[in-house]
């Protein structure tokens, strides 16, 4: 469907927003960074300060969304609770929990509005739950779903007062359940209500048929149960050191983008939420990046959470099984349920974050190839090793592997920034390929596992040299983004990371310098510069700051032994966050947060700055 044939429904939505609001004061879009997010190991929703759900894809991921006003605030789909009278409001989290209070401060009262989704919960809900805790309040209720991204156009029914049917065309029902009475609005279910202190209500979105099992007490018993499961699991962290609850909030979103019925890791619950307001930089992050799933495996472990390491040991092994013995490269991106078709399309109907089209889903990236995942993966698997030895099936796998990459490592690809622009032979691409060998043969050493080492070693030693000769610029004084170029690149300060170079090797400490000099602004570093330098196929447009780049930042000044710099860009960039502690991908000249939301790359560079800066200030970390 395009814009142009949108069904009467779609155009309703677009004239009037929200049913009973719509105030001229109101933003059609919120910050990014105004969003709260919930989840239930399965998928997620952001919930607004305004008391929106803003986008929500039922069941799974990578669904078809059921809420996305955050990319279209007409058609896209949307459910608020809130305050009738325009007022302040704020966020916090249970603590210790992914339940999300949103507390609305009006001249009458101050009430709460509770969202969680109850983990593990068959069929999976969304509950929100009203509270006044002072005064009275008065309260409006609008749902009006989306469905399939606003393709589908819907009706409404209500089977009693208090359970709304929501019925799609192609069939697909959702319900509303209320422990209040609602009414039909267009396309939408609403409802008016006052509570006083000491009073409260709820409402849960689920799949069609459930209505009859929510009452007071079976929400009130998924509050309690969906709080102890974030308790126990959050109790097996071993994080102890400074900065200790901005740590365990990263944790916490981190398991947030897990998919538990198979282990793997999206890079992001959203999609299509620009780098740049107004431009294309606009892509799907609800799969499972190989190089994202490693990173965040060892962030994990490193916390203690053996078990989420352990799991994408396992779905890993699963991929690798999935290969033709005779081509044992895997996709650099997967479905979470191992699906390998992730075909881009763009969506036209809708008009984008504050503009910024297009709307992708899919990823075209899965096709490309990307060098550096092996030795991301083979640096998980070596760090999941030392915890619970990898099976034979696996070992003999990842052997082969090894054995086709040895034949590949001089091929030009797409890089760790998956470039549009062309192939190229980028100095990270390298780095990691020696990471693989390098981690095998460690693997191969203490366990005495068979493999052509020899080979792996020679390979190994040509890929360092290489680097070393046509890697780094004499006229830059820096390691640079692709062979016998001038191009920065801040993927090269895990070079100490890796431990490919000392910290303080010249040539180490010198990138650093030129990296600080040319890529960061404060205490934020941007990936390369669009702009004036690296064509990456996407036009010179401009994008933010990368925030996992700061991290790093943080790290190898951390290694590099410069402790006060460290600790004041880890500081600055913890200022970055939103009032909860959840970050996007970027961050744009006026602080404020570009890309998808929350980002698990981000996070889980906090997680190991802060392991290894608070280790170096004499933590126990």
């Amino acid at each position: 469907m395009t814009r142009g044939s949108a069904s009467p429904a779609h155009d309703h939505a677009r004239v009037t927003d929200e049913p009973g609001w719509g105030e001229p004061h109101e933003p059609r879009y919120r910050p990014i960074e105004s969003y709260g997010l919930i989840g239930d190991l399965r998928t997620a929703a952001l919930v607004g300060r305004d008391g929106a759900i803003d986008w929500f894809c039922p069941g799974r991921f990578d669904a078809p969304s059921l809420f996305a006003a955050v990319l279209d605030a007409g058609i896209g789909g949307s459910f608020r609770v809130a305050p009738v009278v325009p007022c302040p409001s704020k966020q916090l989290y249970l603590p210790d929990t992914a339940i999300l209070l949103t507390r609305f401060f009006t001249p009458a009262g101050v009430a709460e509005v509770t969202d969680f989704m109850p983990v593990g919960a068959e069929p999976c809900a969304l509950v929100r739950r009203v509270d006044v805790v002072r005064g009275s309040v008065d309260f409006r209720m609008a749902c009006r779903p989306g469905f399939d991204y606003a393709r589908r156009s819907h009706r409404v029914a209500l089977d009693d007062p208090r359970t709304a049917r929501f019925t799609a065309d192609g069939g697909r029902v959702t319900e509303l359940s209320s422990r209040h009475p609602m009414e039909v609005d267009g396309t939408a279910a609403t409802a008016r209500f006052r509570l006083a202190a000491g009073e409260s209500t709820w409402f849960v979105l689920h799949p069609a048929g459930a209505a009859g099992a929510w009452r007071d007490a079976s929400v009130a018993d998924a509050l309690a149960a969906t709080r102890d499961f974030w308790r126990r699991w959050l109790a097996h962290s071993h994080y102890d050191g400074r900065w200790r609850e901005m740590v365990q909030r990263s944790a916490i979103t981190l398991k947030l983008c897990t998919y538990a019925p198979t282990g793997a890791m999206v890079a992001a619950p959203t999609c299509s939420l620009p780098e740049a307001i107004g431009g294309n930089r606009n892509w799907d992050y609800r799969y499972a990046w190989l190089r994202d799933s490693a990173f965040t495996a060892f962030a994990f472990q490193r916390l203690g959470f053996d078990d989420e390491a352990q799991r994408f040991a396992g779905w890993l092994e699963e991929r690798c099984r999935e290969t033709d013995p005779g081509d044992p490269r895997l996709q650099i991106v997967y479905a979470v349920d191992g699906g390998r078709d992730l075909t881009e399309r763009e969506l036209p109907h809708l008009e984008g974050y504050r503009g910024s089209a297009p709307v992708r889903i899919g990823n075209g990236a899965h096709g490309q190839l990307q060098l550096d995942v092996y030795g991301e993966l083979m640096d998980a698997v070596y760090l999941s090793n030392k915890v619970e030895p990898i099976s034979w099936d696996l070992w003999t796998s990842l052997r082969r592997l090894l054995d086709w990459l040895a034949d590949n490592w001089q091929q030009p690809d797409e890089g760790i920034w998956e470039v549009r622009g062309g192939r190229r032979h980028f100095v990270y691409s390298r780095l990691m390929c020696w990471v693989a060998f390098e981690r095998a043969m460690r693997m191969q050493s203490q366990r005495g596992l068979p493999g052509d080492t020899a080979r792996w070693r020679s390979v190994r030693d040509r890929i360092y040299e290489e680097i070393m000769e046509r890697g780094w610029s004499e006229e830059r004084q820096s390691f640079v983004q692709y062979y016998d170029g001038t191009v920065l690149d801040a993927s090269n300060l895990l070079m100490p990371l890796v431990k490919f170079i000392g910290p303080r090797d010249p040539r180490m400490l010198a990138t650093l310098d030129a990296t600080q000099r040319d890529l960061v602004s404060d205490s934020l570093v941007y990936r390369y510069d669009p702009q004036t330098a690296s064509d990456d196929g996407l036009g010179r447009t401009a994008e933010g700051s990368f925030s996992l780049c700061s991290f790093w930042l943080v790290e190898c000044l951390t290694r590099a032994g410069r402790l006060e710099e460290a600790r004041l860009v880890f500081e600055k960039m913890l200022t970055y966050a939103n009032g909860i502690g959840l970050f996007a991908e970027q961050v744009g000249d006026s602080g404020e947060s570009l890309g998808n939301f929350p980002q698990a790359f981000t996070h889980l560079g906090l997680i190991s700055a802060a392991w290894d800066l608070d280790r170096a200030l004499g933590g126990e970390g």
